[in-house]
């Protein structure tokens, strides 16, 4: 079933739209992120979903029933929504446990007691509900403020980049654990974030935006392998372009050697297009006779990222394990290996 619906939306301030014509369905249970750079409009789609930006036009809809349109807006208190803010916006003057029980207020005493301590043990938190935010890293006030999201049990949660604040190796992880809570749970969710490895950590299904639209709304997997066109496959991943020739119905030549696929290519025999070498498609082979010079190299642990140079002068991004170490200026031999041929017309 779908929780969520967002229909066709306009959203503007004085003449100009911001998000114009986007539209998604989220199924209950699936987590989904809105990916893209700051001013892309995703925050704003965050905010209409919460109820707190009206529409010029479209629908959402929550569990089939209409909560934005044009003429009229369901009060954000009475959508069922929960929202994680980017600064958490936690009550420093209250307990862990007072913080993850604000929004519970209607419940008996004891229903508000049971249903905090079930919160911190789900967040790890469940020995600190009687300290205060201050005394609390970063990444734990992160834990309260989504336990505190999750308490009143919404029906669908909102995530405004909240690993901002912290560290890439543990915004990296939390987003793992984030994602296993939500699943854990069974909670319908939303994302919002500029960082694709955040999205790919936590989401289901990502929706790459640029000036308003959606690029393109699939799998983290889809987005990486079958991009729409040259925007989405140069925002997701590395890789290079390189110039290429149609020679058959299902094949193109390019400068490491012709590769034909199963799915036919649209595009007349003869014609240009661009072909999208991803790093992983680059194989170290020192018995290769197709060889590349390492002009850069960054080591990453178990690979490095070698940044090499072919003979008409292009470059190409190869990921190769770390204990092949070649010096700058070395040649080493390269072999194509291709799963997914990737290629946009000229």
């Amino acid at each position: 079933m779908s929780l969520l619906k967002v229909a066709n939306i306009s959203i503007g301030f004085a003449e100009r739209n911001i998000v114009e014509g986007l539209s998604f369905e989220l199924q209950a249970g699936e987590i989904g992120c809105l990916l893209g750079a700051s001013g892309c409009g995703k925050t704003t789609v965050l905010r209409a979903i919460a109820g707190f930006e009206a529409l010029r036009a479209g629908e959402i809809q929550l569990a089939d029933v209409a909560v934005s349109t044009a003429e009229q807006m369901v009060p954000p208190q009475l959508r069922g929504v929960g929202m994680v803010f980017q600064d958490y916006a936690l009550f420093p003057h209250l307990t862990v446990a007072a913080n993850v029980a604000f929004g519970l207020k209607k419940l008996p005493k004891a229903e508000q007691t049971e249903r905090v301590a079930r919160m911190l043990a789900l967040v790890g938190l469940a020995d600190l509900g009687e300290r205060y935010i201050h005394e609390l890293s970063g990444g734990q006030q992160q834990r309260v403020a989504l336990a505190r999201a999750l308490a009143p049990q919404p029906r669908l949660l909102l995530l405004d980049e909240p690993f901002s604040n912290l560290d890439v190796e543990l915004r990296e992880r939390l987003g793992q654990e984030v994602r296993a809570i939500l699943k854990e749970t069974g909670t319908t969710a939303i994302l919002v974030t500029h960082d694709q490895r955040e999205a790919f950590a936590v989401a289901d299904q990502i929706g790459v935006m640029s000036e308003g639209h959606i690029r393109q709304w699939g799998t983290p997997y889809d987005l990486y392998h079958e991009p729409v066109d040259r925007f989405v496959a140069n925002f997701i991943g590395e890789g290079v372009l390189l110039p290429a020739q149609l020679t058959g119905p299902q094949c193109i030549d390019f400068e490491l050697g012709q590769i034909c696929r199963t799915a036919p290519v649209a595009c007349c025999v003869g014609c240009e297009m661009e072909v999208l070498i991803r790093p992983d498609d680059i194989q170290h082979n020192d018995a290769s006779e197709m060889k590349a010079k390492v002009l850069a190299k960054a080591f990453r642990g178990a690979e490095f990222m070698y940044t090499l140079g072919l003979p008409s002068g292009r470059t190409l991004l190869s990921l190769v394990p770390s204990h092949h170490n070649h010096a700058i200026g070395e040649y080493i031999g390269i072999e194509l290996e291709m799963d997914h041929l990737i290629v946009f017309k000229k």
